[in-house]
């Protein structure tokens, strides 16, 4: 995963709405926040929608400290379940961290598990299992079929809003109101 400068016309560091109009119905309701955009394709992480699985059971079974820790894990996404991403505020550099913008970092390493569940972790963060991801040319097209709705992100929704609240936030930072969505409007 690489850098992109947003100037070449990246969104990394945006919020991906699914329309209501979005096929797929892995992604209805759902809010993505952009790690990587590139002409090679992108990944994101799911924000709004937690496994059945707390982070401390996460960490119990990977033998770290935190077993009390009952936050919500989120479903990046249906490619690669299994893998952990741990998005969080910038700081202290982990082993496997990239940096996606100035108030957020990408970690996938298990140092930072460890942090967390030893409450020496980054002051904010938000942990996921499996991303979504989307191969050349396979957004832009989803883009314009009117799939998604996207605008620039915002890491007080991302770190410090419910999770069942963030699509709400997300709509409302882009001034739309759910229920006078049509299949015309594509993307902010």
């Amino acid at each position: 995963m690489t850098a992109t400068d947003t100037s070449t016309g990246s969104l990394r560091d945006h919020f991906l709405i699914a329309s209501p109009y979005l096929a797929d119905p892995r992604f209805h309701g759902t809010v993505i926040y952009l790690c990587e955009h590139s002409a090679d394709g992108a990944l994101g992480l799911v924000l709004n929608r937690p496994l059945d699985i707390p982070l401390g059971e996460i960490l119990e079974q990977l033998d770290l400290a935190g077993g009390e820790l009952d936050e919500p894990v989120m479903e990046g996404g249906p490619v690669q379940p299994q893998r952990g991403f741990v998005l969080h505020s910038p700081g202290t550099r982990w082993q496997h961290s990239v940096s996606v913008s100035e108030q957020v970092a990408l970690t996938t390493s298990r140092d930072i598990l460890e942090a967390i569940g030893q409450g020496q972790g980054p002051d904010s963060y938000l942990v996921a299992l499996g991303y979504s991801g989307w191969g050349e040319g396979q957004l832009e097209s989803e883009l314009a079929s009117n799939s998604w709705l996207v605008c620039r992100a915002d890491a007080e929704i991302l770190f410090s809003t419910a999770w069942q609240d963030r699509y709400a936030a997300v709509l409302d930072l882009m001034g739309i109101d759910l229920a006078q969505l049509s299949e015309s409007i594509g993307h902010a």
